[in-house]
């Protein structure tokens, strides 16, 4: 079977159901869990250690699954917030025993001795005073409003490494998290108790900058170190050093916890500070350069004992803060050059930083294509850090820095990729090219992706030496972990023949030997890629789920890109496959059309190009859509697309349908029309539909139940969709609980809601002459 099946299966989903009859429960009733944090995240190798998960719909939560090898979990218990009623039962509980403290041993009127104060009552009071503090409505973080235990095994020989856990319960499987496998010994402290502090950077809620100094954990090198940062707190690590060690301390924050949506910037921002045993500062650092995780490095002054404080920039915190800290002699790489080379070939590169064996490393290309690698090496069987080398086909020079190229531009030809550095602050580095007319030229550079410290500057100069174009920054949106996007770019029409030049620098001025880059210079190549979220598929046999799909686009290419499935066995269909011409994503819905005879298993969704067969089929990328600090939002890749299926595996027999065969057309003002079949309706119910997150200019006027179909009505605005325009249109039917019941087993007395197959719509282009008139007028 062809692994990219088509899409255009219309007339077989008009007879899929999309939900067990109108007798479903509220969606809220289904909803899948979520997870904010996990603490601590991460243990060694050969150990057992529970750990604390907080997030949102976890009272039904029990399994935990691994992406990656050498990990075994199991959920050991549910922490829930109170509701009213036992909120309520615990303030009577407390007010009695509050006055049996009181009257303990006291005689009372009729010569009665009240019972005695215990120690069992002492520990009530404390049990009552943990419990009121996780009251549903004073949380005022509800995304990590409820929590589980989670024993975690960890095989002596599972490698070293992130993995992703997600938690799965009867309502499906929740978005992963990053869980480090470790090698050093592991030191973490008493998880805070869910819901003890207030959430981060609400509006008018400033946190109280103050430092909390917590006890000192001591700790012996080398060691990783877990720990949680409350509002205003600061943890402190004590250790003894020796003079002259080369002591690496390493954190890893925000790259457990990329994007916290109610948090300014966005992330846990850590500081260290390392005093030594007289409280005087001996090192300072809160990123590493354009990471924000910080790394401190630093030659031990004397021998004695130091005290490494953690903390948040800004004083903020909350359970969702969390770090891992590595602390030793620990191997560092601070720079690999040069950042990529030749797929098929081997490459020696230049490596510098902390404790290393050596500093040339042999990188295997030989089995691999273009992309990148995450290299790090060892020392004394402790690793280092990862950093990237990329792959690439094109031919690949190093770039020679001479007297002469410091005035005239290096010659290329292309295409080309040219490994270089802006070797001191304020260096230009320039190169020429003949260019051809009629064709389209790609100037791009790679250095931040690769976690080189350049902010490129591009320019393109004419023939004449005159600037055809320049760019600073280039937002790649297949780069949703980058704090800073700060790789160039350009697309360049050629219309003439002639002698161009590159002119690129540093935009901040700054320059050094760790200053890499990868300059690649070509003609256009039309393609794209893709990338689908979210990366857990929750779905109820018969029911359409909604999944939305985002096409990279590459060098001008604007063509359609079809969608199919690979990995589901034939049990799933999509609706509304198709990335119209231009747009740069679609919202699709999937369904069940056989049993998939598994719970759960791993899909891809494939893209090719409609018309183009040059261009392969591509295989879109699992991503969670994060937002950052209320506003941003981010596709941040996950290891992988997974289904899992929830509720009855059998598909239901009677369908809902459109009556009327997609697309739906709009033709200037004039309304669209679209019968929808409900054959589970029951005599006197009425439904409202919702069009969910719906194009601008596009609106859903009417809904009218005429016996067992709902009539909708559809307006869209000349002046906010253009002529041409084609996109899906997902909408969300609610009915209410009214009505006389139907057979048996159609109705329980709950309203329905689900979602309708995606529905895809057409802009009809007018008539010029129609247009002509129009604009005209009288």
């Amino acid at each position: 079977m062809n692994p990219l099946r088509s899409t255009c299966l219309w007339a077989l989903l008009l007879f899929i159901p999309p939900f067990s009859g109108l007798s479903q429960a509220p969606a809220g009733r289904y909803a899948s869990p979520t997870i904010g944090y996990t603490y601590p995240a991460g243990g060694g190798q050969g150990r057992t250690v529970v750990v604390t998960v907080g997030g949102q719909t976890l009272g039904t939560v029990n399994q935990v699954d691994f992406f990656g090898t050498g990990l075994t979990g199991r959920i050991v218990s549910h922490h829930q917030p109170l509701n009213q009623k036992q909120f309520q039962d615990l303030n009577e509980e407390s007010d009695r025993l509050r006055e049996k403290r009181r009257l303990a041993g006291t005689t009372g009127a009729e010569g009665k001795v009240a019972p005695p104060w215990t120690e069992a009552d002492e520990r009530r009071v404390a049990e009552i005073r943990a419990q009121a503090g996780y009251r549903t409505n004073r949380q005022l973080a509800p995304a990590i409003a409820e929590a589980v235990s989670v024993e975690i095994t960890i095989a002596p020989e599972a490698p070293v490494g992130p993995r992703e856990l997600r938690l799965r319960s009867p309502a499906g499987l929740s978005n992963p998290l990053a869980f480090w496998v470790g090698s050093l010994p592991e030191f973490s402290e008493t998880p805070a108790h869910p819901n003890t502090a207030p959430a981060v950077d609400r509006p008018g809620n400033q946190p109280e900058r103050k430092a909390k100094l917590t006890p000192p954990r001591i700790v012996t090198l080398p060691a990783t170190v877990n720990g949680q940062i409350l509002p205003g707190e600061v943890d402190r690590i004590r250790f003894h050093a020796l003079a002259g060690q080369h002591l690496v301390i390493s954190t890893s924050a925000r790259s457990l916890i990329p994007y916290i949506a109610d948090a300014v910037p966005g992330w846990f921002q850590a500081a260290l500070l390392l005093r030594d045993d007289q409280g005087r500062e001996v090192a300072y650092n809160d990123d590493n350069r354009f990471n924000p995780d910080p790394t401190l490095t630093v030659v031990i002054p004397q021998e004695g004992d130091y005290v490494l404080e953690v903390k948040d920039a800004i004083y903020r915190g909350r359970q969702d803060f969390i770090y891992r800290i590595a602390l030793g002699e620990l191997p560092l790489i601070t720079r690999l050059f040069p950042l990529g080379g030749s797929a098929g070939q081997l490459h020696v590169v230049q490596l510098e930083g902390w404790n290393l064996s050596s500093t040339r490393a042999t990188l295997d290309g030989r089995q691999r294509g273009p992309g990148k690698l995450e290299f790090s090496c060892r020392n004394h069987g402790l690793p280092s850090n990862s950093v990237a080398f990329a792959f690439d086909r094109d031919p690949e020079i190093l770039e020679v820095e001479t007297a002469a190229t410091a005035t005239e531009p290096s010659a290329l030809t292309l295409p080309v990729i040219v490994n270089g550095r802006i070797d001191q602050p304020g260096d230009v580095d320039l190169f020429g090219f003949e260019g051809q007319a009629q064709t389209t030229l790609v100037i791009e550079v790679v250095a931040r992706r690769l976690n080189s410290p350049v902010d490129s500057l591009l320019q393109l100069l004419g023939p004449e030496g005159q600037v055809l174009a320049s760019n600073d920054d280039s937002d790649d949106k297949g780069a949703g972990l980058l704090p800073h996007q700060a790789d160039s770019r350009i697309l360049y029409p050629l219309t003439r023949s002639g002698r161009y030049t590159v002119r690129l620098s540093d935009a901040q001025h700054q320059g050094g030997p760790d200053h890499g880059y990868r300059l690649h210079v070509r003609t256009a190549r039309p393609d794209f890629e893709l990338r689908v979220v979210p990366s857990a598929i929750n779905l109820r046999a018969g029911t359409h789920h909604p999944v939305t799909v985002y096409a990279l686009r590459k060098d001008g290419f604007v063509g359609p890109i079809e969608l199919g499935l690979q990995g589901d066995q034939g049990s799933l269909a999509i609706s509304g496959g198709l990335i119209p011409a231009g747009e740069d994503k679609v919202r699709l819905t999937l369904t069940t059309i056989a049993s998939p005879g598994r719970d759960s298993f791993r899909l891809s969704m494939l893209g090719r190009a409609v018309g183009n067969d040059s261009l392969p089929v591509h295989i879109a990328v699992p991503c969670e859509d994060l937002m950052q600090a209320f506003a941003y939002r981010h596709l941040v890749p996950a290891r992988e697309l997974r289904v899992t299926m929830v509720g009855n595996a059998q598909a239901v027999r009677s369908p809902i349908r459109f009556l009327d065969r997609p697309p739906l057309r709009f033709t200037g003002t004039k309304p669209a029309h679209l019968r929808v079949s409900l054959p589970y309706a029951r005599p006197g119910q009425s439904f409202s539909v919702e069009l969910s997150e719906g194009p601008e200019g596009i609106t859903l006027q009417d809904t009218v139940r005429r016996g067992d179909a709902l009539d909708l009505v559809f307006a869209a605005d000349p002046a906010k969709v253009k002529a041409g325009a084609r996109g899906n249109l997902i909408l969300r039917v609610t009915a209410d609980g009214s009505g006389k019941a139907g057979a048996k087993g159609t109705n329980r007395g709950r309203p329905p809601a689900f979602t309708l197959p995606a529905l895809p719509y057409e802009m009809t282009v007018i008539e010029k002459t129609v247009a002509r008139s129009v604009v005209s007028g009288p």
